[in-house]
């Protein structure tokens, strides 16, 4: 009885109806649901890009290890961290760093900006001289060369090259007592900028500079360091090294994970992706609305056979399995169609990059087609479906009283 009831929902499905609204109705809760999985396949794949280009921004901006204090600002005894730092095999690189707020004029205009002072090899750790839009990074032959973040360049206009025109950095100066003279409240230091390089959320306004250019602005002692990052050899080990280090370095160190530093920026784009996904959850289940109506048309479209087949033996369950099998196949269709040409959208935005970021940007929407997508496409799209067939092949013996 089963095989019968699935061959009659496919007969009721694919022949011709009795009226041509009926077969529009059918098809449209069809249509609309391919739409809905298309649409909701397509976004997801979209932010598992948008993970992924995160994940590769942040590899290139953030250590494995970050090293901090928990008193104050600068680090204690740095010698014998570095030492530490230097025996440890674990540790492929590791650099110091410097990072203070600065206000930088060039010909009058100016903006407060983030001034992250850094080694020689800072590059070895985070490769930021790979990302460089215009001009070179920093040779540390001298200690007023910067790298600039593109947005504070633009609206700064300050020229490239260490025979343009010097813009100057001011740090206010730490202390009491009156002022008398504007010496008294800055520190103040010309630079010239070598480089250029494309910033973002947690890079806007940025001024990589040699790490004595910080110190002299901040009047700190030569070996002094805010921070230390750290390369490992192998990033699985991250956790493990952190445990000895904090074994080594004592209580007065913080040390902190590339994910531990950024857990509130992950939290964010996690949240997003909910609320995303519960938006789409909710198309889907309006779309089932059209499923619900298609079933109900199809029974009053099917009425008279339903009572023939009733008269031939046909209990009302196997009757009820008869159009739960037809909402299974409307819904079938939706969805295979839909991930079909989700994934052929995907992939043609995957090689094509068709699609940009932005208007004023060449940077397409980064998408990556994951099996785990499929599976939470199908998995919602399918608990909708299934349910709103199974509630509404429900209702034909109150509803038509065929019996």
């Amino acid at each position: 009885m089963k095989n019968t009831a699935f061959y009659i929902a496919t007969r009721y499905l694919l022949a011709k109806k009795g009226s041509t609204a009926v077969t529009f109705i059918t098809w449209l809760a069809a249509l609309a649901m391919m739409v809905a999985v298309t649409a909701m396949f397509i976004i997801i794949s979209v932010f598992s890009g948008l993970e992924d280009l995160n994940q590769d921004l942040i590899a290139n901006l953030h250590a494995d290890i970050t090293v901090k204090t928990k008193e104050g600002k600068t680090l204690p005894e740095i010698d014998k961290a570095t030492k530490i730092l230097e025996s440890t095999p674990e540790i492929l690189h590791f650099s110091k760093v410097i990072e203070e707020k600065v206000y930088i004029n060039f010909r009058d205009n100016g903006d407060i900006a983030n001034l992250r002072g850094v080694d020689s090899a800072y590059i070895f750790v985070n490769p930021i001289h790979k990302n460089i839009f215009y001009g070179t990074y920093p040779s540390f032959k001298y200690s007023n060369e910067v790298l600039l973040e593109n947005k504070l360049d633009n609206r700064l206009a300050i020229p490239i090259g260490e025979n343009a025109d010097f813009a100057e950095l001011l740090m206010p100066k730490p202390g009491t007592g009156m002022i008398s003279a504007e010496k008294d409240i800055f520190n103040k230091r010309e630079i010239f900028v070598s480089g250029v390089f494309p910033g973002n959320d947690q890079l806007d306004n940025t001024i990589i500079s040699p790490i004595e250019l910080t110190r002299e602005l901040l009047n700190l002692p030569k070996k002094s360091a805010y921070q230390i990052v750290i390369k490992l050899k192998n990033a699985d080990n991250t956790d493990a090294v952190k445990v000895h280090l904090q074994k080594l370095l004592g209580n007065r160190y913080d040390i902190k994970t590339k994910s531990e530093e950024n857990a509130a920026f992950w939290k964010m784009i996690n949240t997003e992706k909910l609320f995303i996904y519960l938006i789409f959850m909710l198309v889907i289940f309006i779309t089932t609305f059209n499923l619900a109506g298609a079933i109900i048309i199809l029974q009053l479209d099917k009425k008279e056979q339903a009572k023939s087949l009733i008269s031939l033996g046909m209990n009302l369950k196997s009757l009820r399995k008869v159009y739960f099998y037809t909402g299974i196949l409307i819904v079938t269709f939706g969805l295979v169609s839909g991930l079909i040409l989700g994934s052929a959208v995907s992939y043609l935005q995957m090689v094509t990059g068709f699609f940009k970021a932005g208007e004023n940007t060449d940077l397409p929407f980064p998408v990556r087609i994951r099996l785990l997508n499929y599976f939470i496409v199908t998995l919602t799209a399918g608990i909708f479906g299934f349910g709103v067939s199974w509630i509404f092949s429900k209702i034909n013996k109150s509803f038509f009283k065929i019996q």
